[in-house]
């Protein structure tokens, strides 16, 4: 039985013949790569519109959520575990605030710090959309058996870790 082919196997073939001279591996693995990362963003928006959140709250959420009980978080913490600057966080716990989805505490430890805590009702938004998620993602990977999503996982976090080491500051 011939193997699968995509369009990324297409575009590989077009420019091996057009520079015979270049290796073009690299492009089929993160070419792929980048086109699965399509369908995981609308997949994701998919579900977290279902949930009426947006993908930025969901990692402001998803944060504390994962925090555990009682679902707290430093905006600093919160800022290093989303990756955006102090302005925008400070923007996003706002807006979550006005939709009753967290508040804001003072830290019982350091009166002059504060506290991001989810709300009731920001867990229920939250779960519900860490369920459709998993859902979505479990349906994009169908097609694999858990044997190959296990070494697919492997192989991904390898490449991950040697990214973010060579391109550490």
């Amino acid at each position: 039985m011939a193997a699968e082919r995509d369009e990324v196997d297409r575009i590989v073939e077009a420019w091996s013949a057009e520079r015979p001279d270049l290796d073009f591996s690299p492009m089929a693995v993160l070419s792929r790569v980048d086109r699965l990362s399509h369908h995981l963003d609308r997949a994701r928006r998919a579900a977290f519109a279902r949930t009426d959140i947006e993908p930025w709250e969901w990692d402001v959420l998803s944060a504390l959520r994962r925090a555990g009980e009682p679902y707290q978080l430093s905006p600093k913490i919160l800022l290093q575990q989303t990756l955006v600057s102090s302005g925008t966080m400070t923007n996003r716990i706002d807006k979550l605030t006005q939709r009753g989805l967290v508040r804001r505490e003072a830290d019982p430890v350091d009166g002059r710090s504060v506290l991001v805590t989810l709300t009731s009702l920001g867990l229920v938004h939250v779960d519900a959309a860490v369920t459709r998620l998993i859902d979505a993602e479990a349906d994009m990977l169908s097609a694999l058996p858990a044997s190959e999503r296990s070494r697919l996982a492997t192989l991904l976090r390898h490449l991950s870790v040697g990214v973010e080491r060579a391109t550490a500051p």
